[in-house]
């Protein structure tokens, strides 16, 4: 399997797997709504704040992820990892895992000082997350799953309380995805 930084050229198939694999997953409109947040994402956002990365195999993209500025109220640098999709026929093999890693190997080379992410803490604790509480790090929107708000430092290992809200880039930054 090859993993790469996702390129503006394979836009057409990314936005068509995230459809797909949330279709699969969750039906036909969280699928159209996750499209929508990608074609967003990937048109919006300025390129310093936001990178991408695929998994590609047997010449097959199987896999996508991206990060996006997550603007916290310090002088600290942090990304936030959203949204992931892994091909519906190749879960559970480890290769949403191995992207993530990678993309988190990138920032940390960067000199990122935190990753967060918002989704199921049982997947994510496997690649280094940790469940955050708010009195730590504020989501920027009221968390419909206050369990799911989950961060890593890659720099210091310690994550102090900040006070303020963080703000994510204009993509995400609609009360729905929290």
């Amino acid at each position: 399997m090859k993993l790469s930084t996702f390129n503006a050229s394979q836009s057409p198939d990314v936005i068509n797997l995230f459809t797909k694999v949330f279709s699969d997953s969750e039906g036909q409109d969280e699928g159209e709504t996750i499209s929508r947040l990608v074609s967003e994402l990937i048109i919006t956002t300025d390129e310093h704040d936001i990178v991408g990365f695929v998994a590609i195999l047997e010449k097959e993209l199987v896999g996508c992820i991206f990060f996006s500025r997550l603007i916290l109220p310090s002088e600290k640098i942090a990304f936030i990892l959203s949204p992931v999709a892994i091909a519906t026929d190749q879960q559970g093999k480890g290769i949403g895992q191995q992207l993530i890693r990678h993309g988190i190997e990138y920032l940390r080379i960067k000199d990122i000082d935190f990753v967060f992410t918002y989704g199921d803490p049982n997947f994510y604790s496997k690649v280094g997350f940790q469940q955050i509480n708010e009195d730590i790090v504020k989501a920027p929107f009221k968390l419909t799953q206050p369990e799911g708000w989950l961060a890593q430092s890659l720099q210091s290992g310690v994550i102090d309380a900040m006070v303020g809200s963080s703000v994510c880039v204009k993509a995400l930054n609609k009360q729905e995805y929290w």
